[in-house]
């Protein structure tokens, strides 16, 4: 059976608390802390095993921390090829604001990755067979450089397997140079890749079809947040609505959003209902707190309710 591989180069242990109100030179107490594994290809990996489907996570994975994250995502029984690494792998922590209906974000630098431990990580992801969608996502840590994804490029031609990238800066410009299946920036993001400041609602579609013509692209999943997401391809435009919901958290939203979107081109369903879905599994994952992903009953419900149109201008806030 083909196989969705996940590739995150920079994982972390992410760990969620609560306290009563952000107070400083304070001793605040906290709720007990929930640990899960977390980086966007892991998060990718677990919201599909989620949503009914099969995927295998590969990381680079050092120290206690390291050693967490492939025990929880085993337990989760998400299908894991873990790198061993000399450093420790990051731990990322979320605290929730509940006088203030607030949520902080501390996002840790990863740990350093070296030369031959970054070959190994290409040389697993080669050895793996018979692979139809190959998914990088999240950030790159020190020793990973852009240009990483000539080789992860290649080996996805050689495998006759679609490449998904979820990243940015200079990563998502090699990765685009290198040859991918589909991205999924954010309008910060594709501005940057169009060389603009900023993007205003009618030029998002002009934008991202310049950048399909580069021919290294096919497919551009602009992700809107709330909004939901516009779909471009070099003949199909259209935009994807969720409903107005009441937001918990927005951590995971975009990883539970690749992961329908890819769970779906894996069941063969159109490129427009596999998006309808990731946004369905993307506001999905924002009626759940801290750092918790899509679930397929709320993405199931959701899914029906998600707004299409095709479109040539945008109307974005």
């Amino acid at each position: 059976m083909s196989a969705i591989v996940t590739i995150t180069f920079n994982p972390a242990l992410d760990k969620s608390t609560s306290i009563a109100e952000l107070i400083p030179d304070k001793k605040l107490k906290c709720t007990r802390p929930v640990c899960e594994p977390g980086g966007g290809g892991i998060n990718v990996a677990r919201a599909i095993k989620k949503l009914g489907g099969e995927a295998i996570a590969v990381y680079p994975a050092g120290g206690e921390a390291g050693e967490n994250i492939t025990r929880l995502l085993t337990e989760e029984t998400v299908s894991t090829l873990a790198i061993p690494i000399k450093n420790h792998t990051r731990e990322n922590l979320v605290i929730a604001d509940q006088t203030h209906q607030k949520q902080y974000l501390f996002d840790m630098p990863g740990p350093s990755v070296s030369k031959q431990e970054l070959e190994q990580c290409l040389n697993a992801i080669a050895g793996i067979h018979d692979v139809a969608f190959m998914v990088v996502s999240g950030s790159l840590p020190p020793g990973v450089p852009p240009h990483v994804f000539e080789t992860i490029s290649s080996i996805a031609r050689t495998k006759n397997a679609k490449l998904i990238v979820d990243t940015s800066g200079d990563a998502l410009k090699d990765a685009i140079k290198a040859g991918v299946y589909l991205i999924k920036p954010n309008l910060t993001e594709l501005a940057l890749l169009a060389g603009k400041d900023k993007l205003n609602s009618a030029s998002i579609g002009h934008a991202a079809t310049e950048m399909i013509a580069y021919g290294k692209c096919e497919v551009i999943v602009v992700s809107l947040g709330g909004l939901g997401a516009i779909l471009v391809t070099k003949d199909l435009e259209m935009s994807l609505t969720p409903p107005a919901l009441a937001t918990k958290s927005t951590v995971g939203a975009g990883d539970s959003m690749l992961a329908g979107i890819v769970l779906g081109l894996m069941k063969n369903t159109s490129l427009a209902d596999a998006v309808r879905y990731g946004v369905a599994c993307g506001s999905a994952a924002t009626l759940r707190p801290g750092t918790e992903l899509c679930t397929k009953k709320d993405a199931d419900d959701l899914y029906s309710k998600i707004v299409i149109k095709n479109i040539r201008e945008y109307h974005v806030s």
